[in-house]
């Protein structure tokens, strides 16, 4: 049975930490946290969230240290990441997974942050969230869409709850069908990452999501071929596929485009395969419970969380 962190209430306290990389400018953080207790929250600081180290955050001891301790205290309700960019793969064995599981807890972030989730969810059955960031998603212009439907994964208690995006935004039918599964995924690229080592879950009868930013059709494309060689694509249920931003190729006329190649790896599976979800590196973005129960049903064009996700 999957772990299920506490709902969210106006004056618990957030942790903060930087378990990738740091922000180019760390009033970000600052800006951040202003809002978060504007809101009526109280907000605790991980001890090396203003460290930078070349392209980390902090060293990897720094950063597992950070977030270990964030789990290991009981004042702390949720814990947030500052932003991804690069370093989770290389703590993923540095982290108490025990602790983790005797204090489940809300944990939030996307992006490079997907490793980690993945590895939580795996060494702990903890439901964890993919979705804005402090200093990426709340310094600033927090999107409307984004922050009400933020808010509302993390503090409702509902046992059922639509994903929709925003008006105007249509869902893309790419395989008909209607499927159940453990929602799995999120960075295309950090989830090829971890294919093959004690920190990849078990994706049988799961619901795969998968999102990129800046990778060129080729590298989609090898991506993919890891998780088919793995046999990932053999035993999910479904798939849902998310935002691939600035994934152009240097030169189109020599490359496939990203329509054939999910269609190459997708349009042969016998599971509903949806696209076009309001959800990765993208102002408007969706917040994802990963490692819940989800529904796809094409013909309704919907996708609905089926579990209550919050105790």
């Amino acid at each position: 049975m999957n772990l299920k962190p506490q709902a969210l209430k106006k004056g618990d306290v957030i942790g903060i930490i930087s378990p990738a990389s740091s922000p180019d400018d760390f009033s970000r953080i600052e800006k951040g946290i202003s809002y978060l207790e504007s809101l009526g929250y109280k907000v605790k600081l991980g001890k090396h969230i203003y460290k930078r180290f070349g392209y980390l955050s902090a060293t990897d001891d720094e950063r597992a240290e950070d977030l270990n301790k964030m789990f290991a205290d009981r004042e702390i309700r949720a814990i947030f990441c500052v932003r991804g960019g690069y370093g989770t793969p290389r703590i993923l064995d540095k982290i108490d997974y025990n602790i983790i599981k005797r204090n489940p807890k809300i944990f939030v972030g996307y992006s490079d942050i997907t490793a980690l989730q993945l590895a939580i969810f795996k060494k702990t059955g903890l439901i964890t969230f993919s979705g804005p960031m402090l200093a990426v998603d709340m310094y600033s212009d927090f999107d409307p869409y984004a922050e009400e439907f933020f808010w509302k994964i993390l503090t409702a208690k509902s046992k059922k709850i639509e994903i929709k995006n925003p008006d105007g935004v249509e869902l893309i039918v790419l395989r008909h069908g209607v499927a159940t599964g453990t929602l799995l995924g999120g960075n295309l690229s950090l989830l090829a990452s971890i294919i093959g080592t004690r920190f990849q879950p078990n994706f049988k009868d799961s619901i795969l999501v998968i999102e990129d930013i800046g990778e060129e059709p080729y590298r989609i494309d090898r991506y993919l071929s890891q998780l088919k060689n793995a046999g990932i694509l053999n035993r999910i249920n479904g798939c849902i596929i998310g935002q691939f931003t600035d994934c152009v190729a240097k030169e189109p006329e020599k490359s496939l485009t990203l329509e054939q190649i999910f269609n190459d790896y997708f349009g042969s599976l016998k599971i509903p395969v949806v696209s076009n979800l309001s959800y990765g590196h993208i102002p408007r973005k969706i917040t994802l419970p990963i490692g819940a129960n989800v529904k796809i049903d094409t013909k309704r064009k919907s996708i609905t969380i089926i579990e209550k996700i919050l105790s």
